[in-house]
């Protein structure tokens, strides 16, 4: 079963004097953050309110009802920020990259089982998923070339094995 909240991102630092934090973003642009109007904060997911987001360079800057000063802003520094997974409306056939974590691997041609999704490195040019069967560890870049299927609802994925793989 998917977890109920998902990781957005982290507060890394206080910005200006009012209250605002600095937010690492880890979705696949910071502008998916600044729709939230609840995030969750640590482990506790303890819910707080969003007064207004926006991007700042390639980091979200987000004032939280409540957060009015500097040093309340500097308690929440290291922070994880959480959302809920009903929250967010994503478009048709797209998908949280924590889902893809423990989806079987199967070869689009034969149906044989390659493995299980371990690891997902995000690179800049496109993620990579680490596959790992047996005493095989493959990687695979996640692009149409190579991903023919990822079913989250099935529990796997269908990969073109191309020669050299």
């Amino acid at each position: 079963m998917p977890a109920q909240y998902l990781e957005v991102g982290k507060i890394t630092n206080v910005h200006g004097v009012m209250g605002e934090v600095r937010v690492q973003p880890w979705a696949d642009s910071p502008e998916f953050l600044c729709k939230f109007k609840t995030l969750y904060v640590d482990q506790s997911h303890w819910p707080i309110q969003v007064e207004r987001a926006r991007v700042h360079k390639s980091m979200v800057i987000i004032k939280f009802q409540g957060i009015c000063d500097v040093p309340s802003a500097l308690a929440m520094r290291n922070a994880i920020l959480y959302i809920d997974r009903k929250d967010a409306h994503l478009p048709q056939g797209a998908f949280f990259l924590a889902d893809i974590y423990g989806l079987e691997a199967r070869d689009a041609q034969s149906g044989q089982v390659l493995g299980k999704v371990e690891d997902i490195l995000t690179l800049p040019a496109n993620n990579v998923y680490v596959i790992r069967g047996g005493e095989r560890e493959l990687m695979i870049p996640a692009v149409p070339q190579f991903i023919e299927e990822t079913n989250v609802e099935g529990g796997y994925l269908k990969i073109h094995m191309m020669e050299g793989l």
